[in-house]
């Protein structure tokens, strides 16, 4: 199945942090994915509206609306993980914010992909608070998936994504190495080939008690309490962010997955 107008909404995870492009800038997996599809047909527009920060009413209620007014034949929409973190989580607010926004897309005849992420608890005792919300959050988004005949790409049982070599130094967002992954995972969802997701990186050296809790002060210090902070100040990372790719594009296919 090919796609000729390709819109990604979300967050972080669908901007791309993590996965720094030569110009300073973030790729990400949709990049890849829309190189992907440009390998194929070179005439594939691409359009990224995902901004760091956001939330699902955001996404649904701005980025949404954004996207349909372009006529995209797919749009991807991932999000949730923020509101997940947030203190006052309500998993069925977010379930009907999703849910609208699925059946606007679905009744204009556009495809939809969406995520269920994985159980952030087995590499993080950090992050393992938010892990049973996640889980929830899961059934509603396969059940969402299912009723409304969406792509769903689900991380729950990836295992890989384990492997901290996957991920930027804040440990919240992949770096180039797993957005690659995420791409490829996306790709074979979505009938684009057979791209190889799984296969895990060489050993790592093992690290000494004393790497780890140097490791571990550094990032408390550069990702932990900034995090922290914004959250008691009521700020977002994406504050006077904007989407990255605005308006329909084409896309180079130097980032095709192979």
């Amino acid at each position: 199945m090919q796609w000729n107008r390709f819109v990604a909404i979300g967050d972080s995870f669908t901007e791309g942090l993590g996965d720094v492009a030569p110009n300073g800038g973030h790729q990400g997996w949709a990049d890849r994915l829309a190189a992907t599809m440009a390998a194929q047909d070179p005439g594939v527009q691409y359009a990224n509206l995902a901004v760091r920060g956001r939330k699902l009413d955001e996404i649904v209620t701005v980025q949404l609306p954004r996207a349909l007014a372009m006529s995209p034949a797919l749009i991807s929409i991932g999000g949730g993980i923020n509101d997940a973190m947030g203190p006052r989580w309500d998993l069925l607010r977010s379930k009907k914010v999703l849910e609208t926004g699925v059946i606007a897309a679905r009744s204009e005849g556009i495809d939809v992909l969406l995520f269920a992420f994985g159980d952030v608890s087995r590499r993080s005792k950090a992050l393992g608070a938010v892990s049973s919300r996640l889980r929830d959050y899961r059934e509603v988004i396969h059940s969402v998936a299912e009723e409304h005949g969406c792509f769903l790409v689900d991380f729950w049982d990836e295992r890989i994504f384990d492997d901290q070599r996957f991920w930027a130094d804040d440990r919240l967002h992949l770096n180039d190495l797993g957005h690659e992954r995420v791409a490829a995972m996306v790709a074979t969802t979505l009938g684009l080939g057979q791209f190889d997701s799984r296969h895990p990186l060489p050993p790592a050296p093992a690290l000494t008690n004393r790497d780890v809790l140097i490791s571990n002060a550094k990032w408390t210090s550069q990702h932990l309490l900034p995090w922290v902070g914004r959250h008691l100040r009521g700020r977002s990372s994406g504050d006077g962010i904007d989407a990255k790719r605005p308006q329909f594009d084409t896309i180079e296919p130097d980032l095709a997955l192979r």
